[in-house]
């Protein structure tokens, strides 16, 4: 394997590639996609992993944001990259298997605060944000995880996640401990059940809504009768899933918590399975990992912290948050503060054995399988189709998902008629399509005279989630 990593790193300097550069990903999980952000570091230069899912100007955005030199991608992404302002490099797996130990590249000399990644999150504002990561973030990170896991070299990991995100650290983590690390490229339940008992999977990525399903068919236990330890993060697990999955499989959950400004939990909480030996405890997330610390923070005033069982902002501080966001200082010093705590946007409460629980988010993200989807971002996208006079993106509650975007619409006066509503909305999906990843586009399309606001101004979604989640779950 390093072998192979050297050889990227080789192809990458005589493309021009230098420390410090940085490069985007626009892989499908797959070995080259491991392989490219190992051959970077390697030699220095900041990866950018992305979700073959994004669209076209989604990468060009960051394309430009991080003025990147390269993108390394496959054949199958040829129409896409063509389109972009940049060159690319498409590394073929059949030219993978001719590399030998001999030569190694060495590598390039780095500092543990040297930036190494940049994690592109979206904003309320609508502008995705550049999260630096160092070496050191991810040295910590890949410790805590080890640790979390109790990973050991006879350990068998089934990882589902993208590698654009937490996929990478989990698959790091797994080949650190000299575990065997098997990717999905791509989730579906029945590759999932065959893998896990034909392979003797014993570290099982999971996450709410293939838990949710998992619960629903009983005769699936005796295939996942080697697992150890099931992880779930990405959103809420509900009480009554979790309950019922512990019931019916004996698998501990890893309920965990973090964020892409701290690399997962690389500085974050999780939960054991000594922490619910009851009821109540199958809602926590859990206990600060190794190294890292949690408290709770007054939303509009965050030096002063709240006592036990107050709701507040969650504050982390530890060796794995990031350095800040890439050429945005105003958003950097507002999150990131000198003392070293990191302002997460999430609202929560500590009980008296200093476990965290989640309740609600500062700003209106919506988590459905994992996946964060910004109103705000999606908003801008939507208001700018013909037809729609004004909009608002929520969330309904979903029991398999967590949370679906759904979208309320004020049509033009002169546009909507009552005959063309069903053809007006079909033509907003279809818009919708072309120009948002999948997962940020609303499930559902909802029509209204008037979008509840304050003083006509700021707008209420809470009360929108509130009238429209009648229609929760009705698939």
């Amino acid at each position: 394997m390093l072998s192979i990593i050297s050889e990227f790193g080789r192809i990458l300097k005589s493309k021009g590639i230098e420390k410090g550069d940085r490069v985007l990903i626009y892989l499908n999980n797959s070995p080259e996609y491991l392989f490219s952000i190992l051959g970077l570091w390697r030699i220095g230069a900041i990866a950018i992993p992305t979700n073959r899912i994004l669209t076209k100007d989604e990468l060009q955005y960051m394309i430009n944001n991080s003025e990147a030199k390269l993108i390394i991608s496959d054949d199958e992404a040829k129409e896409t990259i063509e389109k972009l302002n940049i060159d690319s490099f498409i590394p073929h797996p059949e030219e993978t298997e001719s590399y030998r130990e001999a030569d190694l590249l060495p590598a390039e000399t780095t500092d543990w605060d040297d930036v190494c990644q940049l994690q592109y999150t979206s904003g309320t504002t609508g502008k995705p944000k550049g999260t630096m990561l160092t070496h050191g973030n991810w040295f910590a990170a890949i410790h805590n995880e080890c640790d979390v896991l109790q990973l050991r070299q006879n350990d068998v990991a089934l990882i589902i996640y993208p590698m654009a995100h937490v996929g990478l650290s989990w698959a790091i983590s797994a080949l650190s401990s000299g575990a065997l690390y098997i990717m999905m490229s791509q989730y579906n339940i029945e590759d999932y059940r065959y893998l896990c008992e034909e392979e003797r999977v014993t570290v099982l990525g999971g996450m709410p809504p293939i838990i949710h399903t998992l619960t629903t068919h009983p005769e699936y236990v005796k295939q996942f009768n080697s697992v150890r330890e099931i992880i779930s993060g990405g959103g809420p697990l509900h009480k009554k899933i979790w309950k019922q999955f512990q019931h019916l499989y004996g698998i501990p959950v890893i309920n965990s918590y973090g964020l892409s400004e701290t690399i997962v939990i690389g500085t974050g909480t999780v939960i054991r399975p000594e922490d619910y030996w009851s009821a109540d405890r199958y809602e926590s997330v859990g206990h600060p990992v190794c190294f890292s610390e949690v408290k709770i923070v007054d939303p509009n005033d965050a030096s002063k912290e709240l006592p036990l069982y107050e709701n507040g902002e969650i504050a982390l501080r530890g060796p794995a948050v990031a350095k800040g966001y890439w050429n945005m200082e105003k958003e950097t010093r507002e999150t990131f503060l000198e003392d070293g705590w990191f302002l997460t946007g999430d609202i929560g409460y500590i009980d008296q054995d200093n476990r965290l629980f989640i309740t609600d988010r500062k700003k209106d993200m919506i988590v459905m399988s994992g996946w964060k989807i910004y109103p705000t971002e999606v908003e801008e996208i939507l208001i700018k189709h013909p037809a729609v006079e004004d909009l608002a993106v929520f969330s309904i509650d979903d029991c398999h998902k967590g949370e679906l975007p759904v979208v309320a619409v004020i049509w033009k006066d002169d546009i909507l008629t009552e005959d063309n509503e069903e053809e007006l909305k079909a033509d907003l999906d279809k818009y919708a399509r072309e120009r948002l990843a999948r997962y940020k586009v609303p499930h559902k399309i909802f029509t209204t005279n008037k979008l509840p606001r304050v003083n006509n101004w700021k707008l209420l979604r809470r009360e929108l989630k509130e009238e429209y989640n009648i229609y929760a779950d009705m698939d």
